[in-house]
């Protein structure tokens, strides 16, 4: 009995011994796989690899997690990654990055990317096939590289064994990826950016188009009457751009200015036409992969009795420290760049050129000739992203020639003649306030709430003009000059902005506290920084709104209040006991709607 049971116990440790030095794949099958990979090609717009192509990951928080450069076949690999959501962005020399967000690694998957380089626009596709081992691109990823029209041709075998070479002089098509904008708008008011005068002339419209798949053809117009003086304006822009090279744009703009009776007074006769052009080019150079260079210059022409033409140069090095944040240092003369920082997205290259085609010359008339308000701007910024929240800090000097200023006074108060110019939208009269100097400083922290929303909190200083006593006893435009004084003053701003996840809604909403309000805010007026403080409360919503599948658009709501509690207005006391305002920034109120296709 005991010698049995002796027996059955070596049996069953026997047995147990085995049990335990089975390999894992005889109890559960596969190994489980708890990490992914994003791996992908590079090619240029000809399908040919792209060797030496640099490859940064970036996580969800925007840090960098790896970099890499791709092989003599154009093919990298980032292994092992800890499942989350990436972002990959691809540079070479001599052509446009790629940057693919929301790039999505699961366990035991493959995110593979068909990176298309090229001097226009630069595109990634992604699939997810399995992770192999001992291979890099799957059959499934082999054929739908095949199947792109881009790698279409180095990647499929031809029957015939002696490929046809094309016939001398034939293209593509002649226009491709064509995108457009059009908006329909009014308002109230006058929309001043500091740096000119914007009117509300209710049609606005902006094509761009990829010319032969290398160049790029972009034109855009706004033209209609103005909302308040009722008189007629256009401006057109034609941007074009030959391969990787620069920029060259020619716009042409026209305006009759209103009569002297105020708005609704039509035009004078007496008065000429302001015309203006403006000849730019504009170029963008990777310089590494860290150091980004932006210069160009325009020259301008501005006829308006006097011609009056100047140069316009500026120059903007941008250089990443990686983890450590970014450096970026400017210089502008003559027109203001604030499209250097500008937002990127779908379609911000069509909102630029609105923005740019409609923005008026600030003119001045001094001592019996016209003036054109200028500017130059030194500065240097550092921005830094740690976690969700980032940090920027600038400092500037700026010098501003002929401000031109809105004097909104009495009817009778002040003679259109002599020094003051009537308004170009308004009815009020221009006032050219001369030339100031002024430093300062802005520190401002963003913190992101989720995806979709961003607080910023900013502290800074800003220029302002004061006037010493306030109360005129003349109605001479030189004792007002003689008044006014440049300061410096301190300035606290908060903005949110976001984009609601159902509806679509973007919202933009800030307010700047100044503390003494009897001042007129100037600002950092020729800034290249994307954060660019308005004074008082503004707010500014796009809502997209439900169209027909049918129709080959997309069509948006757009409202933008600026300065709704009329801040900055400095007041004086004229000779007759009434009031006038000096201003810089008025109350603006406007709205419309987009087509986008």
């Amino acid at each position: 009995m005991s010698s049995g049971w002796k027996y059955s116990s070596r049996a069953v440790l026997v047995v147990g011994v085995a049990c335990l030095a089975a390999p894992v794949d005889s109890w559960a099958g596969a190994p489980i796989k708890l990490s992914g990979a994003i791996g992908g090609i590079v090619t240029n717009a000809s399908g040919d690899a792209q060797m030496g192509a640099s490859v940064v990951l970036y996580d969800r928080l925007e840090r960098v997690s790896g970099r890499v450069f791709t092989d003599e076949r154009g093919e990298f690999r980032f292994p092992a990654l800890f499942p989350e959501i990436y972002s990959v962005r691809v540079t070479l020399a001599n052509f446009v990055p790629a940057l693919k967000k929301d790039i999505l690694v699961q366990p035991g998957t493959r995110a593979m990317l068909n990176v298309n380089l090229t001097t226009l626009f630069s595109s990634i596709q992604i699939a997810y096939p399995p992770v192999e081992k001992g291979t890099v691109m799957t059959d499934d990823w082999k054929w739908m590289l095949r199947t792109a029209a881009s790698t279409r041709p180095v990647l499929r075998f031809l029957p015939d064994p002696i490929a046809k070479s094309p016939r001398p002089g034939t293209h593509g098509p002649v226009f491709s990826d064509t995108r457009g904008l059009l908006e329909l708008s009014a308002g109230e008011g006058t929309q001043v950016t500091g740096i000119g005068t914007q009117a509300d002339l209710g049609t606005a419209f902006a094509l761009a188009t990829s010319v032969y798949g290398n160049h790029q053809l972009e034109l855009s117009g706004n033209l209609g009457y103005g909302a308040q003086t009722g008189v007629p304006a256009a401006a057109f822009r034609t941007a074009y751009t030959v391969g990787g090279g620069p920029e060259i744009s020619v716009t042409m703009r026209q305006l009759f200015l209103p009569g002297h009776g105020g708005a609704g007074a039509g035009t004078d006769p007496t008065l000429p036409a302001l015309r203006s052009v403006s000849a730019s080019v504009d170029q963008r150079t990777e310089l590494s992969d860290e150091a980004t260079l932006q210069y160009g210059f325009t020259m301008d022409s501005v006829s308006f009795g006097d011609r009056v033409s100047y140069f316009s140069p500026y120059a903007r090095l941008a250089y990443s420290l990686g983890d450590l944040g970014d450096v970026a240092v400017g210089y502008s003369s003559g027109n203001a760049r604030p499209d250097l920082s500008s937002r990127v997205g779908q379609d911000s290259d069509l909102q630029r050129d609105l923005s740019s085609v409609g923005l008026f010359p600030r003119i001045s008339v001094r001592s019996g000739r016209v003036q054109v308000q200028r500017g130059n701007e030194y500065e240097i910024s550092f921005s830094r992203k740690i976690g969700s929240r980032k940090v920027d800090v600038s400092a500037y000097r700026e010098t501003v020639n002929n401000a031109a200023l809105s004097l909104v006074a009495p009817l009778g108060a002040y003679a259109a003649g002599g020094d003051l110019l009537p308004d170009l939208f308004t009815g009020n009269a221009i006032f050219n306030a001369g030339n100031y100097t002024t430093t300062g400083y802005t520190a401002a922290l963003t913190q992101s709430v989720g995806q979709n929303f961003h607080a910023t909190i900013m502290w800074g200083t800003m220029a302002g003009l004061s006037a010493g006593h306030k109360e005129l006893v003349s109605s001479s435009p030189d004792e007002l000059r003689s008044m006014i004084r440049a300061s410096r003053r301190q300035a606290l701003t908060a903005e949110v902005s976001g984009t609601a996840p159902w509806t679509g809604t973007h919202l933009i909403a800030g307010y700047q506290w100044l503390g003494d309000a009897a001042w007129v805010t100037l600002g950092n007026l020729y800034s290249m920084q994307s954060l660019r403080p308005l004074p008082g409360l503004n707010l500014y919503i796009r809502q997209p709104l439900p169209g027909l599948s049918l129709l080959p658009w997309r069509i948006e709501a757009t409202a933008e209040l600026r300065n709704l509690l009329a801040e900055g207005y400095l007041p004086l006391h004229v000779p007759s006991g009434q009031q006038a305002l000096l201003v810089e920034n008025p109350r603006s109120f406007r709205g419309g709607l987009s087509f986008i296709f």
